[in-house]
């Protein structure tokens, strides 16, 4: 087993691995940018090195500094968490030669399904079936105007490098092809550094499958059942759940044994998840695979019982799967509400700023994965993520008023956040009818804008604040650039 471990990221994923190093007896190194020099994950972490300025190119995203802080500490191993590197062939490939161990697949299979192209080649090739569309990586919009005639639109035009909604666009006619092309080659090349992209014969109103795969060293794959991810805003997920309501018994079981097929044919070996798309009648089509810990992996842990991240360590260390397919038994509903600082009234925009008062929530079948508190500023560098909140009952009705009610109970005051969204899309009808596809804001929550009831909550937070008088937390009196210490996070206090 390793005795350290660091890990190149940061929030509320960084302390989640902390977490489970902690439970493991092994000692973890956080990283961190100026901007997070007093994050939650530097205050978990046992030890913690700067990486640089608060631009991600010169800190989170940079090999040779995360390299370096890994032989500074005398790390084994590198855990990446999800987003910045975690999906970078090059940083898997580099922490092999540089005798560490990258904590996910090998830097082969992290490229050859990071190339949507190759993906689906994979895939074709082992009988898993794939949208229609093209197979060659292409930035002239003349020649992919033609494919798109011959496919027949509406179509989506994706960059084959990356995920995150970069560098796709959908069209619905042949005039609004080149400029939409442009676009999202251009978009491509700036988030991925590569502007190739393709095309995919746009699906209506589909649902998002994904399962999550576990795969060791010695050949064994097993699947933890799907998650239900349809509610995204700019094809970024805010509300996951598991199971999904939409799969009977035969459709998982071929989902499911698609999803294992996936990770054979690729060779994949650690945690991952193999997305699909589901259409009106039944049929699934491959997306793509994450080659790494998903956000949402904490539904899959509440309804299994098993701690993924323990289990992408115990792998990396060579060890098989403590279990089989058949040992696999999810128990109840999971949802999960990704807690953004955005504001859903303005598109979704970014919301920065420095966090006045947090309450979590808390009790029977709630779980909160928090990157975040009271005093901290939230950086407008990077993605808005703060928190995750997770709910488990014993079936998907209770799970959802559970959910509301957590929500409800959740106070986070000084920047805008997407709680009051989340509670009225959960109250929904359409929610609770499980209703859902891919475009479910857009039909039904175009127009939101927050209830009377939370401005005048709002209204009532800045009055209490405005009377007392803003009062400095013991994170904001001290001035130099050493390391947070927890007397910097307890705000004010006496003896």
């Amino acid at each position: 087993m390793f005795k350290k471990i660091l890990i190149a990221n940061r929030g509320e994923i960084g302390v989640r691995v902390i977490n489970t190093c902690r439970e493991m007896g092994i000692t973890s190194v956080a990283v961190y940018s100026d901007a997070d020099r007093h994050a939650l994950h530097v205050l978990k972490a046992d030890q913690a090195v700067r990486l640089g300025g608060p631009p991600a190119a010169e800190s989170y995203l940079n090999i040779d500094r995360i390299i370096d802080a890994a032989k500074q500490t005398g790390a084994e191993a590198v855990h990446p968490g999800y987003g910045f590197l975690s999906e970078n062939a090059e940083f898997a490939a580099r922490c092999l030669r540089e005798g560490l161990v990258f904590i996910g697949p090998s830097a082969d299979t992290i490229r050859n399904l990071g190339d949507k192209i190759t993906a689906r080649k994979i895939m074709i090739e082992n009988n898993v079936p794939v949208v229609p569309g093209t197979f060659a990586a292409e930035t002239d919009p003349e020649v992919l105007g033609k494919e798109a005639d011959r496919i027949g639109y509406p179509v989506l035009i994706k960059a084959t490098a990356g995920g995150g909604g970069k560098g796709m666009r959908i069209v619905s006619a042949p005039g609004d092809f080149r400029d939409a092309c442009v676009s999202a080659s251009r978009e491509a090349a700036a988030a991925f550094g590569n502007g190739n992209v393709y095309l995919e014969k746009f699906l209506a109103r589909p649902r998002h499958i994904e399962f999550q795969i576990l795969a060791d060293t010695h050949g064994n794959i097993i699947h933890l059942h799907e998650r239900e991810c349809s509610v995204q805003r700019r094809h970024q997920k805010i509300i996951e759940e598991t199971p999904s309501i939409a799969l009977g018994d035969d459709l998982r079981k071929r989902m499911a044994a698609a999803a294992v097929a996936v990770a054979a044919a690729s060779g994949y070996v650690n945690a991952g998840t193999v997305e699909f798309l589901l259409d009106r009648d039944g049929g699934f089509y491959f997306l793509e695979v994450n080659t790494r810990l998903q956000v949402e992996h904490a539904v899959t842990e509440m309804v299994t019982g098993i701690d993924i991240v323990r289990q992408q360590i115990e792998i990396a260390c060579g060890n098989p799967l403590p279990f089989r397919q058949e040992d696999i038994r999810p128990r109840g509903h999971a949802i999960e509400c990704r807690i953004y600082a955005e504001d859903a009234e303005k598109d979704f925009s970014p919301s920065p700023g420095t966090i006045r008062f947090l309450k979590e929530p808390s009790g029977p079948g709630i779980r909160h994965d928090c990157g975040i508190y009271a005093g901290f500023t939230v950086p407008m560098e990077y993605d808005p993520i703060l928190a995750k909140l997770i709910t488990h009952s014993e079936n998907r009705k209770e799970c959802i008023s559970r959910m509301i009610e957590a929500l409800r109970d959740y106070a986070l005051l000084g920047i805008k956040h997407s709680i009051p969204f989340l509670i009225d899309v959960l109250r929904s009808d359409a929610f609770a009818d499980g209703d859902l596809c891919t475009d479910f804001i857009e039909l039904n929550f175009s127009e939101w804008k927050p209830t009377r009831e939370r401005i005048n909550e709002a209204f009532i937070a800045f009055l209490a604040d405005d009377i007392s008088g803003e009062r400095e937390t013991a994170a904001s009196t001290f001035s130099d650039d050493s390391r947070s210490s927890p007397w910097r996070t307890l705000g004010s206090w006496r003896l």
